[in-house]
This record gives C-alpha cells, structure tokens and sequence, in this order.
C-alpha cells in the first residue's frame, strides 16, 4: 500500500451507508490536526512547560494535570468555530460546550488520556467520539446517544511514534504523524484484531476488590497450560487506555476494567461517552468484541448521563465470550 494522506484518505473514505459526508470529511481532519498540536507538547515534555499537576480537579473529582487541562482548551479553541458542529463534551468539562455554528455533528473527547502517566513519559493519547447532532441549539441529552449511533470515534497515541486509529464504520485505518511534514501518513487499513489470545490487560492490584466471575477468570489464566485453559498468557498493563487498546488492536489481546466493590454502587470507573463507546466502535469495527461487564453489548447501552461510568471488557472476539461465560 502506497503511503496516502489524511486528507486523500477521507476524499475516497465510506461510512456505513456510502461515502463519507464532506462535513465529517472536514470535522475528522480538524480533530487530527489540533491532536497534531497536542503531540508537538507532549514530545517537548519539561521544555514545553505542560508537566506537573494543576491542582484543580474535574468533574470526575480526579487531579487535573496541567496537559489535561492544556489538551482539552486546545481542542475547544480549534473546533469551537467549526461548520461541522453544533457541540461538544469532554471528560474534563461539567457541561456540554455549545459551538459557534450548528453543524451536523456533535464531538465528544477524552483530551489526554492516561494522565497518571504524563510526567514519566509513558503512552497517553487523545480520544474522540462523533454523533449526529439533533437540530437547533444543543442540549444534554441530545449527546445521550447510544454508541451505536456514532459515524466516528478514533484515538491518537502519543507514544514513540504519533499514531491515528480511525473508523468512519467501514473498517479500521491507521495513521502515523510524519514529524518533518506534520501530515498523517496511512500505514494500514482493514485492521482486523486476531479472534484468539493469550495475553490480558488487568490492573491486578485490583484483585481483592474484583466480583468472583472475573476473579475466577484471572485465576485459570494465570493457571497456564496446565489449568482448564490449557494455555499460558501473559499480562500486560500500561494505565493508558489508548496504548493498552491500541497493543490489542495491534496484536491481539484483552482490556478489563471491572466492577470493583470499592464503589460498589458505579457499574465500574471508565466514562461510557469518552471511552466506552468510542474505543468499542473501533474494536468492533476491527472484528473483535466490546461488553459493559454484564450489561451486555457495550454499544448497545443507553447512557443516561454525560459523565456515566462503565464497566470495560474489549478486544479479542473469543476471548471476551470466554469472559463472558464465567458469569
């Protein structure tokens, strides 16, 4: 495959239901090219002064970092004037931030994910989720959609290359940030998650907490080939769910973030909006398989609330039924 542009790419690009809309066209390069400024802070690190804590929290009630904070005016300040869209909502923000126009789009975003990792130079990455606005000014719940309703969602990893993992709902394409060009560059397209694995992404230091079924689960991966899954896996875990879904997307695997009884009244500690439904409609269209714990299909859940929590179980197909069957 020839190397193509970003811009050539969504040109020719489909949706589900044929090619892809010149507003969406042009909301999708916007995102890419304000995550193109995020990544040029995240690489100078120290020297672009965004490290360190700002000392606020968000509405979640967690710590904001100073790049949280930085990533998500970035994206509010490049797409606020947008003609292809009506609103937006991001993890940091407590309400919906109506835009100057009212285009056919809404956008949701996680600005920095894995922000634990931000001052030690680990993966972190932005996340983003399209829906089709509803007409007139914007409301709360006209971004209450269910994921299934979602044209696009992606994710970038600011990692040791700058990557772009995009689904419009007809497959799943990869693009790398070319440092000398500032342009996305197509490195693969179709990407398809192997159906079959051997290696899980858990925070164990979650164990004691864990309901038994996915207790039960851990316990007879790490039993090996001699246990009843008759085969060794081998754990992995970064804190950023952008590099741990991108790993899976590039080679397989399984991403767990359970109900945990140390909240036992939350469904689990993901944000079904900015995470949840954006990571799964990429998982999905890559063959695998995404599930709310034990609310079932992920896309299929209603969200009743802009910040609602989730339980996560992603990534290889017969993997996440194997899960499945543990209830």
């Amino acid at each position: 495959m020839s190397a193509k542009d970003l811009s050539a790419f969504l040109a020719n690009a489909q949706t589900a239901s044929g090619p892809a809309p010149v507003a969406l066209q042009g909301l999708i390069a916007q995102v890419a090219e304000v995550c193109a400024s995020i990544a040029t802070l995240v690489a100078g690190g120290a020297l672009s002064g965004a490290l360190g804590s700002r000392g606020t929290e968000n509405v979640q009630g967690e710590v904001q970092k100073e790049l949280d904070v930085i990533s998500n005016d970035l994206l509010l300040n490049g797409l606020h004037g947008s003609p292809n869209l009506s609103g937006m909502a991001s993890e940091e923000m407590d309400d919906i931030h109506p835009t100057a126009e009212q285009g056919p789009y809404l956008l949701l975003f996680d600005p920095l994910d894995g922000s634990s990792n931000i001052d030690v130079n680990v993966s972190i990455g932005t996340i983003f989720s399209v829906l089709p606005a509803k007409g007139g000014a914007p409301k709360t719940e006209h971004f209450l959609q269910p994921g299934s309703a979602q044209v696009a969602a992606g994710y970038v990893v600011y990692g040791p290359q700058t990557t772009l993992v995009l689904t419009l709902g007809a497959g799943v394409f990869v693009f790398t940030l070319d440092p000398a060009s500032k342009a996305w560059l197509q490195v693969a397209e179709n990407v398809r998650i192997a159906a079959d694995t051997k290696e899980f992404a858990i925070n164990m230091s979650n164990m004691r907490h864990w309901a038994q079924p996915v207790r039960a689960y851990i316990d007879d991966c790490l039993a090996g080939k001699d246990g009843p899954r008759g085969k060794d896996f081998n754990m992995r875990w970064v804190a950023s769910m952008v590099a741990d879904v991108h790993r899976i997307v590039s080679r397989g695997g399984v991403f767990m973030y359970p109900w945990d009884k140390r909240e036992p009244g939350k469904p689990g500690k993901l944000r079904l909006m900015y995470e949840g439904n954006p990571m799964s409609f990429v998982v999905e269209q890559a063959g695998g398989r995404s599930i709310a714990g034990d609310a079932g299909r992920m896309l299929d859940v209603q969200p009743t609330q802009l910040h609602q929590r989730v339980a996560v179980i992603l990534g290889s197909a017969n993997e996440v039924t194997a899960i499945e069957g543990y209830a």
